[in-house]
């Protein structure tokens, strides 16, 4: 394990974990560049004040001695946000941002830049049985994607003069314990007991848990054939809407009727009342294929997906009663 680490967006469900991972390790120091440097973080982190990240940001006193970066910061997807700014929005933090951190890196003779993309490169769903891979023609659909990609090639630019080793982990869903968004809002909506009609949707789809994303990292971190490559990542095993819904209400210890409703009629509704975005990550399948990981790195899920749902549902109950 390298000796210095800085992981950006230290704050972020993904970079917390990082960090409190990586301050496991005795001998490894950790450097959380922070807006506020009285942030929630673990003593021994070493805080850098930190700006907002863009081509100017100025990165010298966080790079300092660093032997690898973990990019975990990124402008994240909005819903429904005005499509022509959207793209420059994005692209001022997840593309100029990014290069500007790498190029500061480079000068400050860091070894690996670790680089947290998005599925979403690679498309916004699959057919039925047939995964993405880390070898497939990225097609990026929508602003946020566009820009994980841009950054992402010119990383591999900056890669192939030799100067840095670049590694891009392309996560499908995060799941975890203090998840939020869509997926605490499903196991808010299963832990009211009401009827719902998702019992007949037999899409797939990946996911993959939070503990499993910071291992298959720190596996990269030390390891030298992981050097210029992209690796998708997920749990490796999966499940459609229905029986993602089943399996959280047995964890949540909850029961309530799942009404088979046809899955055409529920994409009608949605499309009328301007949801078809939703309905898509609902209804629509979308697999990834994580063999490449395996046979590079030796590298396998070390968390079953009924672990990390278990223990998603647990926090999700206990953080309920506070």
């Amino acid at each position: 394990m390298p000796k210095k680490i800085l992981v950006t967006g230290a704050t972020g469900f993904l970079g917390k974990s990082l960090i409190q991972h990586f301050c496991t390790f005795p001998d490894v120091s950790v450097v959380a560049p922070v807006r506020n440097i009285k942030a929630n973080l673990p003593e021994r982190v070493i805080r850098a004040r930190l700006s907002d990240i863009n081509e100017d940001t100025d990165w010298r006193e966080a790079l300092a001695g660093v032997d690898v970066v973990v990019h975990a910061a990124a402008r994240v997807h909005v819903m429904q946000e005005e499509s022509k700014q959207s793209i420059e929005n994005f692209r001022a933090v997840n593309v100029k941002g990014t290069l500007c951190l790498a190029r500061q890196a480079i000068d400050a003779k860091v070894k690996k830049f670790i680089y947290i993309s998005s599925i979403k490169v690679n498309g916004e769903a699959t057919t039925y049985g047939r995964a993405f891979s880390a070898s497939d023609a990225p097609n990026p659909l929508d602003a946020y994607g566009l820009s994980k990609y841009e950054a992402e090639q010119q990383l591999m630019q900056l890669a192939q003069t030799g100067a840095i080793e670049v590694v891009i982990i392309r996560p499908v869903l995060i799941y975890g314990p203090g998840v939020s968004a869509n997926f605490r809002q499903m196991m808010h909506w299963l832990t009211k007991g009401i009827p719902m009609p998702f019992g007949s949707v037999h899409n797939l789809r990946s996911l993959v848990s939070l503990n499993n994303v910071v291992d298959l990292v720190t596996t990269c971190v030390d390891h030298p054939r992981a050097a210029n490559q992209v690796f998708l990542v997920s749990d490796d095993e999966d499940v459609s809407t229905t029986q993602l819904m089943q399996r959280l209400l047995t964890f949540l210890g909850r029961k309530t009727w799942l009404i088979p409703v046809p899955v055409s009629l529920l994409k009608f509704f949605a499309r009328l009342v301007g949801r078809g975005a939703v309905a898509q990550r609902l209804f629509g399948s979308l697999q990834v294929d994580i063999k490449k990981n395996r046979e590079l790195l030796g590298w396998r899920p070390p968390f079953t997906l009924d672990e990390g749902l278990k223990a998603t549902a647990e926090h999700f109950l206990e953080s309920r009663k506070r």
